[in-house]
């Protein structure tokens, strides 16, 4: 159960990147995204700089789909002039310079990937440009993670012969190491590479933790769920005889 070495944003971006310029029409840039089946397109001046991004979510609030967003008039009267003026030129807007997101997130080569997918859920964002020394490098979406986690998910943990001790000493190292891990009430059983969770926990949340735990170990054929669930105000206990292959 050793930890992998963090992943560097080099190793899963995509390359070369299909890209846009502000002049781009805003059919121009819909059929690259349809096309290319890519929801969002960075977006390059003259200089060959990334000055904003477009994406599906720009093209969401259109006059042409009578998708605008609508307003009553005192509200609108509420609204500064100027944030209605932006709204304005993204509805009605036929170049990508007048739609596109101009904060641009992006990341660097060598950025671990724990980094860029931080910015990701902070940002609420889908991609992340990869940009080195100025330039335009590569491209980091969900779908590259997705990727990513399939190439390096590991062999079935039934396919590795490990000894039942072996097994049984690791699972419960791994517990230990848990800041969740109940260490003192869990006990763990292994005979033919099936796994025995025996004992009790005061959160039911911890019994799939446990499961998932057991099933990654090395040699695992399968995981039978003895944990009994004990509620700690009123001492109420709720076996469990739940087994996993």
């Amino acid at each position: 159960m050793a930890r992998e070495a963090a992943m560097k944003v080099a190793e899963i971006m995509t390359q070369p990147v299909i890209t846009v310029m502000p002049e781009t029409t805003i059919a121009e840039a819909a059929r690259l995204m349809l096309q290319h089946r890519v929801s969002g397109l960075p977006v390059l001046d003259a200089a060959g700089q990334v000055v904003g991004v477009v994406s599906e979510g720009d093209l969401l609030r259109r006059a042409e789909t009578g998708t605008e967003r609508r307003r009553s008039r005192w509200l609108e009267f509420l609204i500064a002039p100027g944030r209605l003026a932006t709204e304005y030129a993204h509805v009605h807007g036929r170049k990508v310079g007048e739609v596109m997101t101009e904060s641009v997130v992006s990341a660097a080569p060598d950025d671990p990937l724990a980094e860029v997918i931080g910015k990701m859920e902070r940002r609420q964002i889908k991609r992340v440009p990869v940009i080195d020394s100025g330039r335009l490098v590569g491209i980091v979406s969900r779908a590259d993670l997705v990727r990513a986690l399939l190439r390096n998910l590991p062999r079935s943990a039934s396919e590795v012969a490990v000894p039942d001790q072996e097994i049984r000493d690791g699972i419960l190292a791994e517990i230990a190491k848990q800041p969740w891990g109940p260490r003192a009430s869990v006990d763990v059983r292994v005979e033919d590479g099936v796994v025995e969770l025996r004992g009790s926990i005061i959160d039911d949340r911890e019994r799939a933790a446990l499961r998932v735990l057991a099933e990654n170990a090395p040699g695992v054929k399968a995981v039978r769920d003895r944990l009994m669930w004990v509620e700690p105000l009123s001492g109420f206990v709720i076996p469990s005889d739940r087994s996993e292959a």
